[in-house]
């Protein structure tokens, strides 16, 4: 993992220090972005994941927001309940697990074509040591996108993600790809404008 300054001590504590599994113990069947963004997230899935591969969907829920006429070889979802991972129909396998609890991930080295995350990565308290994981289960060249935008559980955010604004968050983003071995790191702002919610996207690759 590469190295550099350290965050300050309590940069990854939440107001809401209770366990996350009592947090998302009740199904929350809803989405949290609204329909343009998802349609922004959705087109952008279509050229950058690719058809016929093994997706990870990590912190997932009942929906994945991927295009509904392109096939995936399977589609892993991982989250935090089971009812909303049940409820996803375009997942062939369902993890639940607490990855600020366990960050290591059961799949084999170079066992996935590409993964998500998304608008999730501001509740990781480890988070490069999550996305060294990822690094480490995809394919080389494979890509990792992360996706979000101004909306969060407020009380489950990490508190250096809730003091940045889109721009800060985006370059924290490819900071953690950076620290978890990632070769290359993109971003792209996907929606903006009054009255809607925005959507930024940061793709990391493997190693060729």
């Amino acid at each position: 993992m590469a190295a550099g300054p350290q965050f300050p001590a309590d940069a990854f504590a939440k107001p809401d220090a209770a366990d996350d599994a009592e947090f998302y113990a009740i199904p929350r069947l809803v989405t949290h972005i609204d329909p343009g963004a998802i349609a922004a997230l959705t087109e952008f899935y279509r050229g950058m994941l690719p058809e016929g591969g093994v997706l990870l969907d990590l912190m997932s829920s009942w929906v994945s927001h991927l295009p509904e006429d392109v096939a995936y070889a399977e589609v892993i979802g991982h989250g935090m309940n089971a009812d909303e991972l049940n409820a996803n129909p375009r997942l062939g396998r369902r993890i639940v697990q607490d990855l600020n609890r366990d960050h290591r991930l059961p799949f084999g080295p170079g066992s996935v074509d590409a993964a998500m995350i998304c608008v999730s990565i501001q509740y990781l308290q480890r988070p490069a040591a999550v996305l060294a994981e990822v690094a480490r289960v995809l394919k080389p060249g494979a890509p990792v996108v992360i996706s979000f935008s101004n909306r969060c559980f407020p009380t489950k955010a990490v508190a250096i993600w809730r003091a940045l604004d889109a721009a800060g968050q985006a370059r924290l983003v490819s900071l953690y790809l950076e620290r978890a071995g990632f070769a290359a790191m993109e971003t792209r702002r996907l929606r903006e404008g009054a009255g809607c919610d925005p959507l930024t996207v940061v793709i990391g690759r493997t190693s060729a």
